[in-house]
């Protein structure tokens, strides 16, 4: 049987001006995403980092609480390095990260304080690929992150989280998972993949400790960006799976 081609990419809206990025683990936005946001704050655009662990149980040779402050220190350096000044960390446990309300809650929260127009999220797939397996945290964090963003625009879900002026919010127009393998949306990230490089660069001890012999960042990140500049008519892209809050627009449609 032949392999039916990739449909092309359609370029992501850019007619907003406020995101919040919510991923799993330090790392998550910079296999592949870190130049988009790049090529984004590089409009002007303002965009928060929030992790939802500190990826403390990312390195074997390193105890929790000593990899914890190793990460949290490479992630805030490499989310400068692409534009982004705020990153919050909410703290909970890596590795065995679970759906559920207390993280709905917290998600909710920090959508409801920063009142953005898009949240990016990683892949929630089962998969990245054929035989590609996905990790458990990142499943459990993207499901938390659809849910929690609608969560956020209910004022009678989580209506302890109203006070001091926090209100609800619902003036978030879609989801949107990087590097899912449903994606039919992309950027073009051609002027900014070495931005993107060099953030996944600055996470110089957690690749160490992979013990990852001879990775290359940029080999690594050319490979996929090429694929997906390929479905779009460029050099590189970044791909996105959009979950869209609005009716219409979305990849479900």
């Amino acid at each position: 049987m032949t392999e039916q081609p990739l449909p092309p990419l359609k370029p992501l809206p850019e007619d907003w001006s406020r995101a919040v990025a919510i991923v799993a683990h330090p790392d998550d936005m910079e296999f592949g995403a870190a130049a988009a946001v790049a090529r984004w704050t590089g409009q002007g655009k303002e965009i928060v980092y929030v992790m939802i662990t500190s990826g403390e149980a990312g390195i074997n040779g390193l105890a929790p609480d000593e990899c914890k402050v190793v990460r949290e220190q490479e992630q805030i350096e490499s989310a400068h390095i692409v534009g982004v000044d705020a990153v919050e960390f909410l703290g909970f446990p890596d590795g065995i990260l679970e759906y559920g309300l207390p993280l709905r809650a917290a998600i909710a929260e920090v959508v409801r304080r920063h009142r953005p127009e898009i949240v990016i999220t990683g892949n929630f797939r089962s998969t990245f690929g054929p035989g590609a397996l996905n990790q458990a945290d990142h499943m459990a964090a993207g499901r938390a992150v659809l849910d929690g963003v609608r969560d956020a625009a209910n004022r009678w879900i989580f209506p302890e989280q109203l006070v001091d002026g926090v209100e609800k919010w619902d003036g978030v127009r879609a989801v949107w998972a990087a590097g899912s393998p449903r994606s039919l949306h992309g950027v073009d990230t051609t002027e900014t993949f070495d931005v993107g490089v060099e953030s996944l660069k600055a996470h110089r001890a957690y690749i160490d400790g992979l013990g990852w012999e001879h990775f290359d960042e940029r080999e690594m990140l050319e490979g996929f960006g090429r694929m997906s500049g390929t479905r779009m008519g460029v050099t590189f892209a970044a791909p996105f799976e959009v979950y869209s809050l609005t009716w219409g627009g979305g990849d479900e449609d």
